[in-house]
């Protein structure tokens, strides 16, 4: 049994507890172990130490806050506003605390504590302007720490070389780690919007599969209405009998209907091959089949858009047409399988080719525009053409590959 994947939400609450505990963690720790090594020393005054521990200890409370602030909730991916007085305190805290160190003469890490609040300030600022901070800051500390050496008689290269190259470092882990949890939670976002998009995309599938279903059945449920109207005044057993079909046809529809619902029918080209003979058949149109026997070679989502190819091409000869012959051909040749439905009496002048032209006369050209789009999506084309009283419609797909 294939493992379940863990809730992505889950995921992305558990990677914010991570990144918040890594941050302060190490903060904490580093902070921690600097101050007390350096005083617990003999000769460290009691009230530098009492300063050195509520330096330490506002610089880390700050920290947690303002981190807690930038790292927003996975609900509602909202970064919360920079909390300005824990900001003002924290900067005080980590001044206090790197003059305290560097007073005692550690002149490497002393700039750890300032280091980690120009880091968190700078979480609050966009782009190049987050850099311009942690580059200024480590020119400043540089200069104290060298300023302070020349002082002391000290080494003045590592004192200036050692700080810089800590505030730059801890601000590259900080924002190395925030910028993980901004992708993270982009990522989620994206795959909220493509669950979103998944599901309009299902809707507009029923949508046009419902519309291709009921459009033809009532097509047809009005032309043998209407012809069984005429004859009920000359000849009304058969009459009877074309109710007879309208009434099957009309079981068919809420059959297919029900089916669509339920989200397992799927149109395919062989079924609308011989449900097209017997259409046209009853609307007295002689109807010409050319179908390939090996039309299964087609993939499932090949045979589904030819299928609806066929269907809209019946629908149009039914409600558009005076047709009083049509034909429907199929090839499979190259690579490709192509379609062509053609029919006469095809009313006015108007010519259009493919989805780019205007539609063909009365609007009949709306569905194929629909149709175009998907066979498009599939690797393929749709085209139709108008010659004199000759209508031509011709679709053509890969026939190698699941597509659309």
């Amino acid at each position: 049994m294939p493992d379940v994947p863990a809730s992505p939400g889950k995921d992305l609450t558990s990677l914010r507890r991570y990144t918040w505990w890594s941050l302060i963690g190490v903060t904490a720790f580093l902070l921690v172990f600097i101050v007390r090594s350096r005083i617990i020393e003999p000769g460290v005054p009691v009230m530098v130490r009492l300063a050195a521990v509520a330096a330490l200890a506002v610089t880390l409370t700050a920290s947690a806050v303002c981190l807690s602030s930038r790292l927003p909730r996975a609900a509602d991916h909202e970064y919360g506003r920079p909390p300005i007085p824990w900001l003002v305190a924290g900067i005080a805290g980590a001044a206090l605390l790197g003059g305290i160190l560097l007073s005692r003469l550690e002149l490497g890490l002393w700039s750890f504590g300032p280091a980690t609040m120009v880091s968190i300030v700078a979480m609050f600022l966009p782009g190049h302007r987050r850099w311009l901070l942690i580059a200024a800051a480590a020119a400043v500390a540089a200069l104290l720490g060298g300023v302070t050496a020349v002082g002391a008689e000290r080494p003045v290269a590592f004192a200036a070389a050692f700080p810089a190259g800590l505030v730059i470092l801890t601000g590259w882990v900080t924002l190395g780690m925030l910028w993980a949890w901004d992708v993270a939670e982009r990522l989620e976002a994206a795959r909220g919007l493509a669950a979103e998009v998944a599901v309009k995309d299902e809707r507009l599938r029923f949508a046009a599969d419902l519309h291709d279903i009921q459009g033809h059945h009532l097509q047809v449920i009005a032309l043998k209405s209407e012809f069984a109207a005429r004859l009920a005044r000359t000849d009304p057993e058969r009459a009877a009998g074309e109710m007879d079909a309208v009434r099957l046809l009309a079981t068919d529809a809420l059959r297919d209907t029900r089916a669509v619902v339920q989200g397992y029918r799927r149109v395919t080209l062989e079924e609308e091959l011989a449900n097209a003979t017997s259409v046209l058949a009853a609307a007295g149109i002689d109807a010409q089949m050319d179908p390939v026997p090996s039309a299964g070679r087609l993939p499932a989502s090949g045979r589904h858009l030819l299928g609806l190819v066929i269907r809209e091409a019946t629908t149009n000869v039914l409600r558009h047409s005076q047709a009083r012959h049509a034909e429907i051909g199929c090839r499979i040749a190259g690579g490709q399988a192509s379609l062509e439905v053609s029919n006469d009496g095809a009313p006015g002048p108007d010519t259009g080719t493919g989805p780019a032209s205007s539609p063909p006369a009365r609007g009949t050209g709306t569905g194929l525009r629909t149709l175009a789009s998907r066979i498009e999506a599939a690797g393929g084309a749709l085209t139709w053409r108008q010659d004199g009283d000759r209508f031509v419609v011709a679709a053509r797909l890969p026939v190698k590959g699941e597509a659309g």
